[in-house]
């Protein structure tokens, strides 16, 4: 472990840096003056310490993770400076204290720091950064034809127009049936232009970011972790991707309890002496990944079956990958029904299924090569 004798807290604009630097031992932190958030600025401010500290080696920065990114990470790490990016969610706030500002923000961050008090978050490399965004660009995608969909149901409600018996929302006949309506309001007509446009063009978004995630899973070095995660049932091309992006690097997820906590599928608990008093799910890790985890366990409702599709993505994989996918359906149906059984809400069934799978999960990425060691040897 490394000994640090200064600890700067650093909080980052998107045109300035105030930087606050506490020193080992029990005083409080220094603020400096704030600089403008450009590189050949934080290089000279940064060599000014040099000749005032004598070093660098020792000093550990650490700011929030915000809308900046990491670029402020990738940069000091480029000059051999030791940087941590940390969970603004996790940072200790006093309940009471209702004055904010960026002086009080980047002090707090070195006297935390100083303490260990602060929980970094692991960083990406930048081409898992990007595999991320796009996964994520299409997830932001789906969301706004759902929205676009709302709206042109709900203008159609409004006018009193139903679609005929049988024809089920967003089929082929229900588009052509909007297709066909005529309205005696020139002003109704094109606003039903415009919804259908935008429906239209929320489909034709989707169906591209699907070929371009396609597209860069068959040449990336997460290709073998993604085919290994569909061999899970209800786990195919894109919902192997979207966990492999949110997951990141495996290996600092010793146990799957841990990568359970990650995706705030644990239950929270609220006890004291000797009342106990468990909570719903936390809530509080990725929900991107909480989402997509989910919708997969709804699927192990059904009886264990190896389907056709399901036994051409098996197809290759090692066999330690397949048996663990009928473990999971073994035992994610038992717990289905027997959960069912005693009378609990289908939801929270499901919630369970979901906390249990990410540990069929975790199991199968110790099988199969790490994405982020292939890269990184690369």
């Amino acid at each position: 472990m490394k000994y640090y004798t200064r600890f700067v807290g650093l909080d980052v604009h998107k045109d300035s840096i105030l930087p606050a630097v506490a020193v080992l031992g029990r005083g409080d932190a220094q603020v400096f003056g704030r600089i403008p958030n450009e590189d050949q600025v934080i290089v000279r401010w940064l060599n000014r310490r040099l000749r005032a500290w004598g070093t660098l080696e020792d000093v550990l920065f650490c700011y929030e993770a915000g809308p900046c990114g990491y670029g402020l990470y990738r940069f000091l790490a480029g000059l051999n400076l030791d940087c941590q990016v940390v969970a603004p969610g996790l940072v200790p706030r006093r309940p009471l204290d209702r004055v904010k500002t960026d002086r009080r923000d980047a002090r707090q961050l070195a006297r935390l720091l100083r303490a260990g008090e602060l929980t970094p978050i692991w960083v990406p490399d930048e081409a898992h950064e990007a595999f991320r965004t796009l996964v994520r660009g299409r997830e932001a995608t789906l969301e706004d034809r759902t929205r676009s969909r709302h709206q042109l149901s709900k203008f159609l409600l409004c006018r009193g127009l139903r679609p005929p018996a049988g024809v089920k929302s967003w089929t082929r006949r229900f588009q052509e049936w909007v297709d066909s309506l005529r309205l005696n309001q020139q002003a109704d007509g094109l606003v039903l232009l415009e919804l259908r446009h935008h429906v239209r063009e929320g489909t034709d978004r989707l169906s591209r970011f699907d070929g371009y995630i396609k597209e860069c899973v068959e040449t990336s070095v997460w290709r073998p972790a993604i085919e290994a995660l569909q061999c899970l049932r209800g786990v195919r091309l894109l919902t192997a991707a979207t966990i492999v992006a949110e997951l990141g690097e495996i290996a600092r997820f010793t146990h799957p309890r841990q990568l359970m906590s990650y995706a705030g599928l644990v239950p929270g608990e609220h006890s004291s002496g000797k009342r106990v008093r468990r909570l719903s799910i936390t809530k509080a890790g990725n929900a991107h990944l909480r989402r997509i985890l989910g919708e997969a366990a709804w699927h192990y409702r059904h009886r264990p079956h190896v389907s056709v599709r399901l036994a051409r993505r098996q197809r290759g994989q090692p066999r330690e990958v397949v048996a663990i996918s009928w473990r999971a359906q073994t035992r994610l149906n038992y717990r289905y029904r027997y959960l069912l059984g005693h009378r609990k809400e289908k939801n929270r069934v499901i919630t369970a299924l979901a906390r249990e799978l990410v540990g069929f999960i975790w199991e199968i990425l110790q099988v199969v090569p790490s994405p982020t060691a292939e890269l990184s040897a690369a």
